[in-house]
């Protein structure tokens, strides 16, 4: 469900070997970016400019900047990493690849744009984020980010007191009926194919959540285009303000093939992302993950702060680097990168 955003300023690719390529321009990836320019670090963030988050209005939950929409949050984040040296280019990531080592056996890595241009890194923070699969429920799409929602933290105030539905996809849903009920006395929880247990019904039943095992046809609209509600295979029509949907959330991988990044699965195919270790180390030397792309259900918050811990541990490790080529140029006099 990404949303291609109208294109801005965009920095030029450095020559030579920078120190750090950030894929991805989201809140991970600003904040990754930030942390490694403010300890002189050169390092280019390619941006394709299609964050999940666009359909939204403003950004919730997140202290200070709650409330704001999210391409302003993205305006100044951008103008805060080129403050401290950094840059940002608007591209399309295709490949991205080791390359040969440097003379001290320092890493490199190739990282490829759509246009040809290219450039080379010595490490690699992935923050690409994720897109969100919604059911193939006609009119289900045109709402998304309004009034079908499906997260409550990021959306539940705003549509506190609504008449909710919660359209089932799998057993997280169950889980979401009870935070949307936290927010609305009218919720409405449609099965629409998905197993049930006595148990769970016994406990909408108790919190006065109505279900509905009749599968759903389509979302139906106001004359002005509004979500009115759903509509049943039965022909029934029940009013519903807004939709909540437990999305299939997956990272996005387009172009990374090259890294044989190991990806892990969620809980009850909820979906799957990069699998990561501390502070976004992976499996693959040189190579860091952060944000949606490896924590599916992080918010602009604790995306923004795992790109941090990303990012000060991308400028120990290189720090390291720097000491060992140092050491090995003064021991065999070899330049020192």
């Amino acid at each position: 469900m990404a949303v291609t955003t109208s294109p801005y300023a965009s920095d030029a690719l450095p020559e030579g070997t920078v120190d750090a390529v950030v894929i991805g321009g989201g809140a991970a990836g600003l904040n990754g970016a930030l942390t490694l320019a403010r300890s002189r670090r050169s390092v280019v963030v390619i941006d394709s400019g299609s964050p999940r988050n666009a359909p939204a209005k403003a950004v919730h939950g997140f202290v200070v900047l709650d409330g704001t929409p999210p391409p302003e949050i993205l305006r100044r984040g951008r103008e805060q990493v080129r403050q401290y040296g950094g840059r940002v280019v608007l591209g399309e990531v295709i490949s991205a690849e080791s390359a040969a080592p440097s003379v001290d056996g320092d890493l490199r890595f190739t990282v490829s744009l759509a246009d040809g241009r290219s450039i080379t890194a010595r490490r690699i923070l992935v923050a690409t984020g994720l897109t969100d699969a919604l059911p193939e429920v006609p009119g289900l799409a045109e709402h998304w980010g309004h009034s079908v929602v499906h997260c409550p933290y990021c959306h539940g105030w705003e549509v506190r007191d609504e008449p909710i539905g919660v359209l089932a996809t799998g057993p997280a849903s169950t889980g979401h009926a009870f935070l949307f009920r936290q927010l609305t006395e009218d919720l409405t929880y449609f099965t629409h194919g998905t197993d049930l247990d006595e148990d769970t019904r016994a406990r909408f039943t108790a919190r006065g959540i109505r279900i509905v095992d009749t599968p759903v046809e389509e979302v139906v609209n106001h004359e002005d285009g509004a979500l009115a509600g759903v509509r049943l295979a039965d022909g029934q029509v029940v009013a519903r303000r807004v939709l909540a949907v437990a999305t299939r959330m997956q990272a996005r991988t387009q172009g990374l093939e090259g890294l044989s990044l190991p990806m892990q699965e969620l809980p009850g195919g909820m979906g799957h992302g990069f699998a990561s270790g501390m502070a976004g180390t992976t499996e693959v030397p040189g190579v860091w993950v952060a944000g949606n792309a490896t924590d599916l259900a992080a918010q602009v918050g604790a995306s923004a702060a795992a790109g941090a811990l990303a990012g000060a541990h991308i400028n120990s490790v290189l720090a390291t680097a720097d000491t060992d080529a140092a050491l090995h140029a003064a021991q065999g006099n070899t330049p020192a990168p």
